[in-house]
């Protein structure tokens, strides 16, 4: 019956790690194990040999016990669809190479055990806290270049390391040594690696529902066993190298090996634990490097997102159950995994299938896996090898921009199958790190050179200030930068910046769209500073406000080198374009430091829209008018609020402010002493669209709409210029807003 069909359900946090296998799960696991158990048989005798010929039971069991218990713990803790974790060469050589320094110093073969099982124990530990850090999510950061790299070097050294028993040569014969010697070729072991990587190939091409790896070592004993028809040494397993033998699986029992391992921990000694840490350590990170690599490799094949961070704390999890348990070290292994992807795995579950699988092998099927034949295995491999190998960087030849992409990938298939797929790692990153600095170097940050007059403040000033703005605007420049200025680009930034610098009055650089800046790139802005001040020009920066985070590294880096002092004479610095825009316009209009406090209150006269009326008009309109006073920061009127009211300005500025939602709020216009303000609304008798706020003490003029329509019934003509003014105003103002969108829109 359905369990959700009966209305029960497991507790979440059980069916987070319980999948239920599909069927591709089953055949996959099935396939996975096929070659992960072996293998992890070989590991782990290759592990223990360093303490006799009596401890190879030993070596077999811990590489079965590892395959069981990593297989099951890593996928179902792990979360990462298809991966196959079980003991790996990683593991192997470090763990024999610390068993074989131990044993040279005459240690106890039963410490030596328990020795490896507390660096097992400790790497698993290691690894979790890996995890819990966040360290595995520095994966993502690596390049596709190198990724290419890494999974065709693994295909080249998969089949390297399996063409020596697809030729059927004696065990630990070298590649080259194999290839050079075809008299020790055997014709049988040929025969049947052959059959079964071409039926795997074909039954690839034709889309059988029958995973092509089972159809291949269906094939491959097939050939086998019609070869031992006419052979009758074939037909036995003792000193058969063809076929895989027993598997080992009984030694002393599971129980008695247990007790006899942490048994020994009476006789370890302080030396014993010292020497523990830099093996663990080594192992930890080899184990993490060998999972996530499959992990990404695994992604780029199936198009799926693994979690690095949980992997990782799955994985150590794993690892210190097996190492407890007796078995050894293991990763998430890119062959078996390959093995089982081909073979139909779905999910996670292929892992932990595995791992029964592995359990009953060793327990109940063990006569029957031991007559699968080795050149079987190896030409499965050999087949998932020629699969591995990325042909996509092969286009990377055909355009000059991406050979030197190609260059890495090539790097790092070299690194890889000559010294090994760590160091094929760390070369990829390196040189995609120096590609990368080239590439930025080889840019400009400067998003947009602008001459004052291309960018002015949204501040309406009077038509003989625009005037006399244009005649100046040449003694100012504005940069907006971009990206991330560091030691790579530097240099071409101050290359663009030296001639302005030495020629202009004022340079205003804009950061608002710089994401972060390093201790090069704030010496340049220091030495920038420097020049200007030897000119007695000024440096504007402005855009490095605001509550966000790479913002207030900037802040705190340019605090550091002396450019946002308050009482510097060579640096002013504002928290957005306009406001520096708009304080370089006033110094060219004035010569001077302007403070509108200073200023004393404009008379109804003075104001340009209104020269040349009557005395006794103006008086009229004045005795109509109010005069109000506002304090810096104090609003004038609220967006949303009735626009019933016109204004002058008579003393101080006013900035109009709109709102952007969640982004906050933005300065769209600002006023000085003669301008008006609130004249669109006054017009169409809409809400304000914006709100107004004094930006220093401020005094204006208000003129409401009921008075301007008595003052229109006695003073017709100057109803209508009044009306005719602001119109040409707003028209004047709008052209200056066209122009401050057309340069958004070019830069």
């Amino acid at each position: 019956m359905n369990t959700r069909e009966a209305g029960w359900r497991l507790p979440e946090t059980v069916a987070r790690w319980l999948v239920a296998p599909r069927r591709g799960d089953v055949w996959g696991g099935l396939a996975a194990m096929l070659v992960a158990l072996p293998a992890a048989i070989g590991f782990g005798v290759a592990v223990f040999a360093a303490l006799g010929p009596g401890f190879a039971a030993h070596g077999a069991l811990a590489g079965i016990v590892g395959t069981v218990v990593i297989g099951i713990l890593a996928s179902s803790l792990g979360g990462t669809d298809r991966l196959i974790s079980a003991p790996c060469a990683p593991a192997a050589a470090v763990l024999s190479a610390f068993a074989l320094e131990m044993a040279g110093r005459g240690d106890d073969p039963h410490v030596i055990v328990l020795m490896l099982v507390m660096v097992g124990v400790l790497a698993g530990l290691i690894q979790v806290l890996l995890g819990m850090a966040g360290v595995g999510g520095l994966i993502k950061y690596i390049p596709y270049p190198v990724v290419s790299g890494y999974l065709t070097g693994v295909g080249l050294i998969i089949i390297a390391s399996q063409l020596p028993k697809l030729l059927g040569v004696p065990d630990g014969t070298g590649l080259w040594a194999s290839l050079g010697s075809p008299s020790r070729w055997d014709p049988r072991a040929i025969a049947i690696g052959t059959v079964t990587a071409g039926v795997m190939v074909a039954s690839a091409q034709a889309n059988l529902r029958v995973p092509g790896t089972l159809l291949g070592i269906a094939a491959g004993a097939l050939v086998y066993f019609a070869l031992a028809i006419v052979d009758p040494g074939l037909r036995v397993l003792a000193d058969n190298d063809l076929v895989l033998g027993p598997l080992g699986a009984s030694g002393a029992g599971f129980l008695e090996s247990f007790v006899e391992r942490w048994g020994a921990i009476g006789r370890m000694g302080g030396a014993h634990v010292a020497g523990l840490a830099g093996s663990a350590v080594t192992l930890a990170a080899l184990l993490s490097i060998d999972t996530l690599k499959t992990c990404v490799v695994l992604d780029k094949l199936t198009r799926a997102r693994h979690d690095s961070d949980r992997e990782l704390i799955a994985q150590g999890i794993a690892n210190v159950a097996s190492s407890a348990c007796g078995g050894i070290s293991g990763a998430g292994t890119m062959g078996a995994t390959l093995v089982g992807l081909n073979s139909g795995a779905q999910s996670r579950a292929t892992g932990m299938m595995q791992g029964v699988f592995a359990l009953a092998a060793a327990v109940v099927l063990g006569a029957f896996v031991a007559w699968i034949p080795v050149a079987t295995l190896a030409g499965i491999l050999v087949a998932i090898g020629f699969r591995m190998i990325d042909r996509e960087p092969l286009r990377f030849l055909g355009s000059r921009a991406t050979t030197l992409d190609f260059l890495v990938v090539a790097a790092v298939v070299v690194v890889a199958v000559s010294v090994g797929l760590i160091a094929a790692s760390a070369v990829g990153v390196g040189l995609a790190m120096v590609l990368f600095v080239r590439e930025q170097s080889g840019g400009s940050v400067v998003r947009h050179k602008l001459e004052l007059g291309e960018a002015p403040s949204t501040w309406h000033r009077p038509e003989a200030e625009l005037e006399a703005l244009s005649r100046k605007s040449s003694q100012a420049v504005i940069f907006e930068l971009q990206g991330t200025l560091f030691f790579g680009n530097t240099y071409q930034l101050y290359v663009d910046l030296e001639h302005e610098i030495r020629t202009r009055r004022f340079v205003i650089l804009d950061l608002k769209r710089v994401r972060s800046i390093d201790v090069t790139a704030a010496q340049v802005f220091a030495q920038v500073r420097d020049a200007i001040e030897e000119r007695g020009a000024r440096l504007v920066i402005c855009g490095a406000s605001g509550g966000r985070q790479d913002a207030a590294r900037m802040r705190s880096l340019l605090a550091q080198m002396g450019l946002l002092a308050p009482d510097s004479k060579s640096v002013r610095v504002y928290p957005d374009l306009d406001g520096a825009i708009a304080y370089v316009e006033d110094r060219l209009l004035r010569e001077s430091e302007f403070t509108p406090s200073d200023e004393a209150p404009m008379e109804l006269r003075e104001i340009e829209l209104f020269a040349g009326y009557r005395e006794e008009t103006l008086a009229d309109l004045e005795a109509a008018m109010k005069v109000r006073h506002y304090v810096a920061g104090e609003t004038i009127y609220a967006r949303g609020s009735p626009g019933d009211e016109l204004y002058w300005v008579r003393k101080g500025a006013v900035r109009l402010v709109a709102s952007l939602g969640d982004k906050g709020h933005r300065a769209v216009a600002g006023f000085g002493r003669g301008d008006y303000f609130g004249g669109l609304a006054f017009l169409d008798n809409e809400p304000r669209p914006n709100e107004a706020v004094a930006v220093a003490p401020t005094e204006v003029y208000v003129l409401t709409r009921g008075d301007f329509e008595q003052i229109a019934l006695k003073h017709r003509t100057l109803a209508f210029n009044l009306a005719s003014a602001m119109a040409r105003t707003l028209a004047r103002r709008l052209r200056r807003t066209q122009l401050q969108l057309a340069t958004l829109q070019e830069s």
